[in-house]
């Protein structure tokens, strides 16, 4: 074999060494989108099945506040509904619409101060003030790996091993419009 050709089967190897290499980062990335993606529905989950108990709890005090209370069932059914949408933008709705529903709520359980002393709703109160410190989180970890692997899909020459592979870019978990406006706070 000539130094020729020696030397165009080492550049060969090193191509196709950094093709695999390239070819497992983005599938470890892909793996971390999606690991980080079922944290997130872990944590949904949880807050589904504390918001039945919420609601019965606030319905035993707040019996005429009906509005409220069906938001929240409704927001929530469709916010399970939603769970197997292929789409993260279609989720984000959902529970967007879910988060506003419950904030609703607790505005109304502000008008009752037997209900705010209710030991039962302080608890599951805290447990979902908890649960949504977790969901934040957790959204952040997501479009963290989101980030990273989108990085490498669209960057050269990572993005020709992701187009031969058929890795496309991952959609991030974003807030709805009401979520990016400033906070009001009246006195």
């Amino acid at each position: 074999m000539s130094i020729a050709g020696g030397v165009f089967c080492l550049l060969a190897v090193l191509v196709l060494g950094w093709v695999l290499v390239a070819y497992n980062r983005l599938v470890r990335q892909r793996n971390q989108v999606q690991a980080s993606w079922a944290q997130i529905d872990v944590q949904l989950k949880r807050r589904y099945d504390l918001i039945p108990n919420l609601v019965e709890t606030v319905r035993g005090y707040a019996t005429h506040e009906n509005a409220a209370l069906t938001g929240v069932i409704a927001a929530r059914s469709g916010a399970i509904a939603a769970a197997g949408a292929p789409a993260v933008v279609h989720r984000a709705e959902a529970e967007n619409t879910l988060t506003q529903a419950l904030g609703r709520l607790f505005a109304v359980a502000e008008a009752y101060p037997e209900l705010k002393a209710n030991q039962n709703f302080a608890s599951l109160q805290g447990e979902l003030a908890r649960t949504e410190d977790k969901i934040a989180y957790a959204r952040q970890f997501y479009n963290s790996a989101v980030l990273t692997f989108n990085t490498s899909v669209q960057s050269i020459p990572t993005n020709l091993v992701a187009s031969l592979g058929g890795f496309r870019p991952a959609e991030f978990f974003q807030a709805d419009g009401g979520e990016r406006a400033a906070v009001q706070v009246r006195y």
